[in-house]
C-alpha cells in the first residue's frame, strides 16, 4: 500500500508542476540562480531564467516572448501603462569597481579619479590622482572593461556618473549602453553580462570594469574601495549597501519606479532589480509571483551571496500589489 501512495504522490507532481520561462537582468542572475534551485527541489516547479541583459529582458516581454523580464532599469509608470506591463523590484545589490592590478591589494579611488577614467581623462596608472591615495602603482595604461550588450548595470552605473559628475551628465547620461571614450583611445574592452566583465577583467592585467558584487566575489576579483558623497572611501560589502538601500523610497503607486544609485549615505553605487509581467496573462503572472514570494521568504539566500533582501515593509507592499492586481 505504501508503494502505491508513493507513486500516486509522485504522479501528482509530475501533473500539476508547472514551467516559466523568462530572460533579461544579469546583475541578479547568481541569487535568481541560487533560488530557482531551491525553488524546484522544494515545489517540483521549474524556473528558467536567462541572463541575457536587461535590454533583452524589458524587448522579451514587451513582445510575449517569455513569462517575465527582468531589468535592472526601472520603467516609468507612463511606460508601463504603454506597454500593458506590471513591475515590482526583487533585491538591491552592489555595483563594484573590479580590478587587475599586480601589487596592488587595495586599491582607493577618489571620485577626481573614478570621473577620470571613464572621461578617458586618466590613462595611466600612475597619474597623481591615483597617487594621492595609492602606492606602488605603475607605469601602465589603464584598460577599462564595460558591458557590451544593453545593460541595467550599466544604466544604474552611469546614473551614478551622472549624479556624481555635471560633465558626464551633460556628455552621456544615464544609458543602458555607452559610446566609452576609452575604446576610442584603443584602451577598452567589451564584455557580455556580468560574467563576461568578470572574466575579461580576470585575463588581461592593468585593467578596471564595473560588475555586480557577487560577480566579483565569485570571481575573486580585487574590489576598490569608492569615495562616496561624504568624501569618505567605503569598501563595497554587503553591509554598507544595505545603509543607501534604506534611501530606496519605493512607491507601488508608482509602480515602484525608483532608482537609487549615488544615496546620501552608504556605498555610493548601488542598484535595485526588477520584474516585468503582462498584464493579460493572469494564471502566468500568478505563477511567477508565487516563486518571488518564495524568494521573498528566504533571505538567507540572497544574503549569502552579498545581495541586499528588500526590507519586510517593502516586501508588503509588494504583495499588496500583487493583490490589487489579482495576480497573487
Amino acid at each position: 500500500m505504501k508503494k502505491i501512495i508513493a507513486g500516486l504522490t509522485l504522479a501528482a507532481v509530475s501533473t500539476f508542476a508547472w514551467t516559466i520561462n523568462a530572460t533579461g537582468a544579469s546583475f541578479p542572475y547568481p541569487v535568481y540562480k541560487e533560488t530557482i534551485r531551491h525553488f524546484y527541489k522544494e515545489t517540483g516547479n521549474k524556473v528558467n531564467y536567462t541572463p541575457t541583459g536587461s535590454g533583452t529582458g524589458i524587448k522579451e516581454i514587451a513582445k510575449r516572448h517569455v513569462d517575465f523580464g527582468g531589468t535592472d532599469k526601472p520603467l516609468s509608470p507612463k511606460t508601463l501603462k504603454k506597454a500593458k506591463l506590471y513591475q515590482f523590484p526583487t533585491v538591491v545589490g552592489g555595483i563594484v569597481f573590479a580590478y587587475n592590478l599586480p601589487g596592488v591589494d587595495k586599491l582607493k579611488l577618489s571620485q577626481a579619479a573614478i570621473k577620470g577614467i571613464v572621461l578617458g581623462n586618466i590613462q595611466y596608472w600612475d597619474n597623481p590622482e591615483l597617487k594621492k591615495y595609492n602606492s606602488n602603482l605603475p607605469h601602465q595604461k589603464i584598460i577599462f572593461v564595460h558591458r557590451s550588450d544593453k545593460s541595467g548595470t550599466t544604466f544604474n552605473f552611469s546614473y551614478y556618473l551622472s549624479k556624481m559628475d555635471k560633465t558626464w551628465r551633460k556628455k552621456y547620461g544615464a544609458r543602458k549602453i555607452i559610446n566609452w571614450p576609452t575604446d576610442g583611445q584603443g584602451r577598452g574592452i567589451a564584455g557580455k553580462g556580468n560574467f563576461g566583465v568578470s572574466s575579461a577583467i580576470k585575463t588581461n592585467k592593468y585593467s578596471i570594469g564595473y560588475v555586480d558584487y557577487a560577480d566579483a566575489v565569485k570571481n575573486n576579483l580585487a574590489m576598490a574601495d569608492i569615495q562616496a558623497r561624504d568624501g569618505k572611501f567605503i569598501s563595497p560589502a554587503p553591509d554598507e549597501f544595505a545603509k543607501g538601500a534604506a534611501y530606496a523610497g519605493f512607491d507601488a503607486k508608482k509602480d515602484f519606479y525608483k532608482i537609487i544609485a549615488y544615496p546620501k549615505k552608504g556605498y555610493p553605487i548601488i542598484a535595485a532589480t526588477f520584474i516585468l509581467l503582462p498584464k493579460e496573462k493572469i494564471d502566468a503572472d500568478k505563477k511567477v509571483t508565487q516563486f518571488f514570494d518564495y524568494m521573498y521568504k528566504h533571505d538567507e539566500i540572497a544574503n549569502k551571496l552579498g545581495y541586499i533582501p528588500l526590507p519586510t515593509n517593502i516586501k508588503t507592499q509588494v504583495r499588496n500589489y500583487w493583490r490589487n492586481k489579482g495576480i497573487k
